[in-house]
């Protein structure tokens, strides 16, 4: 749900009809201030009733909580905060995205999720602060140039048919912020007005794509929920919509002729894990179930973690039950030099032939993008 300009009374009604964050705190640099997307955003917050701090500079400051505060109490504070910034030259500045897009790019940076495997620990420095971007209109225009190049999808056999692809959840779960960014809806209507062969991406764990449905967006959107074996939402996703809430909202999105997505992730070998996937893709077969021309991708991915992440996640989550054995895992290298803990072969390739048998069997019209 977006909350246009001056909707303030609406606040309420929208947090009953959908669990939608509402930060305690929000923070406002003077560049982003003077930017009409920037205090669009914040009194968008304001009305759902954080308390405004309007920085004298362009840093955030304030987050370290005061000389007793420990990791859980900074992390605390941070997953609270909404802060709205200018993104710097540097973050406009385009990056592949393998094996999922052409191109990332960002709206925000920072989740307002609790998921204890969390992919941004480790990857994002300083405190977990949700980050909103101000300058979102130069955001979207410096994308242009872009259009036609990239290696993943652009230059793909199998995928090219997509276009030049952009990924717009790398560093966000950008509908989890939507009612306060209004970001993806203006994200949506630049790809769906963008007379190219492009498309934008993002993921979520989220379901409030009620103020989505009706935007003009072409078929150049593709939405993909992240879903998993129950358990694992159950026990490693704070702060999320429900399974059955996501896959909802796969079907509505369908419904308004978006293409749509599964990102199954992080996959684990869990009790129970055959039955849990399976039942998982059954109910989205159910969900699609009398859909016409439904575009359907799924993308595949197991659970990994650094030494770094695993710090980070251990000092966020010290009561975690994530299986962060080491002794468990096999070590794979990176393109930077590092490595990570990843699944053993063995398993790696029992988990597969298990998803892409049973996604063959359960979805058939789905595509398989990749397995990693």
């Amino acid at each position: 749900m977006v909350l246009a300009e001056g909707e303030t009374g609406v606040a309420d009604e929208a947090l009953a009809a959908g669990k939608l964050w509402r930060p305690k705190r929000v923070m406002i640099t003077p560049d982003a201030y003077a930017l009409p997307h920037g205090r669009l955003m914040l009194e968008r917050a304001e009305a759902f009733g954080a308390q405004v701090i309007r920085l004298s500079g362009n840093r955030l400051t304030g987050l370290s909580g005061g000389a007793d505060a420990d990791e859980r109490k900074l992390y605390a504070m941070a997953k609270t905060t909404f802060a709205i910034v200018v993104a710097p030259p540097g973050q406009r500045k385009l990056q592949p995205i393998p094996p999922s897009a052409d191109w990332q790019f960002h709206v925000a940076q920072g989740c307002p999720a609790h998921c204890q495997y969390c992919y941004l620990a480790g990857s994002l420095s300083g405190p977990p602060v949700t980050r909103a971007y101000a300058n979102l209109p130069e955001i979207l225009e410096a994308l242009r140039p872009y259009a036609g190049t990239g290696q993943v999808t652009s230059k793909s056999k199998t995928r090219s048919h997509e276009g030049t692809t952009f990924e717009a959840s790398c560093y966000t779960d950008p509908l989890g912020i939507e009612h306060l960014t209004g970001a993806l809806a203006e994200s949506i209507r630049f790809f769906g007005a963008w007379d190219a062969n492009v498309q934008l991406r993002f993921t979520t764990k989220f379901d409030g794509v009620s103020g989505l449905l009706g935007l003009p967006h072409d078929r150049r959107t593709r939405v993909r929920f992240s879903v998993n074996a129950a358990s694992v939402s159950r026990d490693f996703e704070g702060g999320t919509a429900t399974l059955a809430a996501r896959v909802s909202a796969l079907r509505r999105m369908a419904l308004a002729g978006y293409p749509v997505g599964l990102t199954v992730a992080p996959i684990m070998p869990v009790e129970g894990w055959r039955e849990q996937y399976r039942a998982l893709f059954a109910s989205v077969a159910g969900a699609l179930d009398g859909v016409t021309r439904v575009d359907l991708t799924a993308e595949l991915i197991t659970h990994r973690f650094t030494p770094s992440s695993k710090e980070v996640l251990i000092g966020w989550y010290p009561k975690t039950t994530l299986d962060l054995r080491e002794e468990a895992r096999a070590e794979k290298r990176t393109k930077f030099g590092g490595f990570k803990y990843v699944y053993p072969k063995d398993s790696m390739g029992e988990m597969r032939a298990f998803f892409e048998q049973t996604i063959a069997e359960l979805l058939p019209m789905a595509r398989v993008l990749y397995w990693t």
